[in-house]
């Protein structure tokens, strides 16, 4: 599943190439996504593509009369070719610009969206269902330690359950999840509200850490977005503990563990997560 730094890598290896274009059609393939694609997405259609945003995971197109506002939900990928380029399998939604460029989302689960937000109007009620209540993006001063200690104050759920609730930090998905913790020598199982203000401070900055270093690694890939196939890859990355049971631990040796832990995979050392 596409996680923050894959969504902003997205972000960033599609903006050069849409900034400042008009749009000239939004072609609609299959409407029936995560929830069904609003006529309204035509409404874009001959304007200029002003800014490229991120919001979590959700990417905005906006133009002057509102925002086409993306979501790759658990298997799509962007990717930006050739006006003429033939379509493939999945291709759900294209954007067709006047560079003879086109922007393709292709998902083959369809769990992505393409939604549409009105400059002129109120925000619709799914937008601000996804987006009214999501804690504050992870890269910014908004979000630290302190932030989380005082959030998880009484709170019995597994710590790990906690960072990656995005009404208290947008963007900590699974993978990143458990990189972090480890990095925090954290064990994933303890409850959010037994840890201290001091060990939240270390977490935190892991976490920006992580995150920080995902989309850097995933910077290499940034022309994959308009190569000759049109076929982005997402990154690899050296990981300490995510997929790696029965492994020995990179710092001590112990072998990592594994266990479920709110229905996701969760991986550990026991020796440096306390």
């Amino acid at each position: 599943m596409p996680e923050l730094p894959e969504v902003e890598v997205t972000k960033q290896g599609v903006t050069p190439y849409l900034l400042g274009q008009k749009i000239i059609k939004v072609a609609v393939h299959n409407k029936n996504m995560r929830w069904p694609v609003p006529d309204e997405v035509h409404h874009s259609e001959g304007l200029e593509i002003t800014s490229v945003s991120r919001r979590a995971k959700y990417l905005f197109l906006e133009t002057s009369r509102g925002c086409i506002v993306f979501h790759l939900g658990m298997s799509g990928k962007m990717r930006v070719i050739d006006t003429t380029a033939t379509k493939i399998k999945h291709d759900h939604i294209e954007v067709l610009l006047d560079s003879n460029k086109k922007l393709v989302l292709n998902d083959p689960r369809r769990f992505g969206a393409c939604l549409w937000q009105d400059r002129n109007q109120e925000q619709a009620p799914l937008i601000i269902k996804l987006l009214g209540n999501l804690g504050p993006e992870p890269l910014t001063d908004d979000f630290d330690g302190h932030l989380l200690f005082e959030l998880s104050r009484g709170r019995v759920s597994p710590v790990k359950n906690f960072i990656m609730d995005n009404a208290v930090v947008v963007g900590v998905g699974n993978i990143y999840a458990n990189e972090s913790l480890f990095l925090a020598g954290i064990d994933p199982r303890r409850a959010a509200g037994r840890i201290s203000r001091k060990r939240y401070v270390r977490l935190a900055n892991k976490i920006k850490f992580v995150l920080s270093k995902a989309i850097q690694q995933g910077g290499t890939t940034l022309r994959d977005f308009a190569q000759a196939d049109g076929n982005p890859g997402y990154f690899s990355q050296h990981l300490h503990v995510y997929g790696r049971a029965g492994e020995q631990c990179d710092v001590c040796g112990t072998l990592i563990r594994a266990k479920t832990i709110g229905q996701r995979n969760t991986f550990y050392c026991i020796s440096c997560q306390r």
